[in-house]
Order: C-alpha cells, then structure tokens, then sequence
C-alpha cells in the first residue's frame, strides 16, 4: 500500500497530524509573539492548520511543504477556506529540496513531527536554523522516550531504540547547536488516545465503505497491529512534545 495512502487514509479525521490537542497548539501559536510583516516556513506542513493558525494570529505570511499528495491537497483547501490564500503558498514536494529565495529570511521555521525530512531531530534544527533569520525562531516537534521501551515493541514497531533521546535531551540537542531554549508544550495520554483512536476509527471506517479497495487487508493489518502495539506498550513509553528555539 502507498505510504502516503496509508497515512491520508488513518488521518482522515485529524486536525493537526501529530498527538497534541488543538488547545496545546493554541498555546503555542501564543508564545510565538510574532511581529509584523515576516515570513514563516513549515516543512511536512499537513493539512496547514498550524500554519494557518499563525497567520490567523500575526500579521505574516507563509509557505507550507508537504511531500504527500494527499495532505497537499487538502492543506491547500484548507488555506483557501481560511480565506489565507493570499497569504499562504502550499508546495507540494521534499521539505530537504526546499531552498528560500534568500537565506536566513524567515522569521520562524518549523517542523513538526516530520524530521525524517532532515534525517533526524538534530539534522532538522540544523536545517531550519539556517534558513531562520538573526532573532528568529525554530519550532520541532518531536516524540521522546517516557521510560525504556520494550525490546518486544521495538521489534513489532520496527521503532529503533536510538531513533529518538529523552525530553531533556531534545531540549539539550537545540542548545548545542547554538539556540536558545524558549518554550515547551507536552503530549498528555490523552492527547496520544486521541491521535492513535482516531487512526484506527479511519481505518475501519474506511475500510467498510471501500470493500473493493485491493488495499484493505494491508491497511487494516497495519493499523491494527499498530493498534495492538500502541495498546500493550506505546501508551507508556511514548512521548511527544513541541519545542520552542530562538537563534541568536
């Protein structure tokens, strides 16, 4: 099954693409403090609805880059009944084969829950750090490591153990690489119920209108394997939070 079929079909009916409640995004989009007239990038962008949020608040304007044709898609429906298209660009391709006009012209640069884009947390805070002008700010967002997981979860996963650190380490990866550490907003279990439910409530649900859909037996095997995963050890090992930088 096509991955981005795959990922389409389960996000069905989720707002934001990651395990944080809109009321967390909101905070966030908060403590931003944007000022007037800059220009802000979100990379693996999904449907667009943090980065409309943003310009919904500031007075900015924004390109958004997906790399699934799905999300694009919507991500652009999204922005156009916003009332944002003017504002917002939607660019459907690789987030690492964006280039801004110029460099460092970006008053925050974003990521979330996409770092594989850059080959991994840190890669991906070198990467917006760049195009992030002096002053500016970069926003990750990135899962973590609650307790040791499970070797049996690893493997039923496919997870690598040394894929991602410890919340404290997230936060220690941006300061080494010369940002200042402003802000942090963390998943509950609740947030993480909400986004993994809502995943299999699509597949099923999706699965029961589309019976002809040669792709049935693998998405449900996926889901609901990642289900029964999540279930047995994910809820407690996992962990997931927004993380706020400032370049100097």
């Amino acid at each position: 099954m096509d991955m981005w079929k795959y990922f389409a079909v389960t996000h069905t009916d989720h707002t934001v693409m990651n395990p944080m409640s809109l009321d967390k995004t909101r905070e966030m989009v908060e403590m931003l403090r944007l000022g007037e007239n800059g220009h802000v990038l979100d990379v693996a962008c999904g449907k667009a609805e943090f980065l409309c949020m943003v310009a919904e608040r500031y007075e900015v304007t924004g390109t958004g880059v997906d790399a699934s044709p799905f999300t694009s898609t919507e991500a652009k429906e999204n922005v156009k009944a916003r009332g944002l298209a003017g504002r917002i660009e939607i660019l459907h391709m690789d987030g690492a084969k964006y280039e801004p006009n110029e460099p460092e012209s970006h008053c925050m640069a974003s990521c979330i829950g996409g770092s594989w884009v850059y080959g991994g947390h840190e890669g991906t805070i070198e990467a917006l750090g760049r195009t992030t002008q002096r002053g500016g700010l970069v926003l990750v967002g990135e899962p973590f490591w609650r307790e040791e997981p499970d070797p049996e979860y690893l493997e039923k996963t496919g997870y690598v153990k040394e894929q991602q650190g410890s919340h404290a380490g997230n936060v220690k990866t941006g300061e080494e690489l010369g940002l200042a550490f402003l802000y942090s907003v963390v998943s509950s279990k609740d947030d993480w119920d909400r986004y993994e439910s809502l995943q299999w409530q699509a597949a099923e649900r999706y699965a029961s209108s589309h019976p002809d859909d040669p792709d049935i037996d693998e998405l449900l095997t996926k889901a609901r394997g990642n289900r029964d995963a999540y279930l047995r050890w994910g809820r407690e090992c996992l962990g997931w939070a927004l993380y706020l930088f400032q370049k100097p």
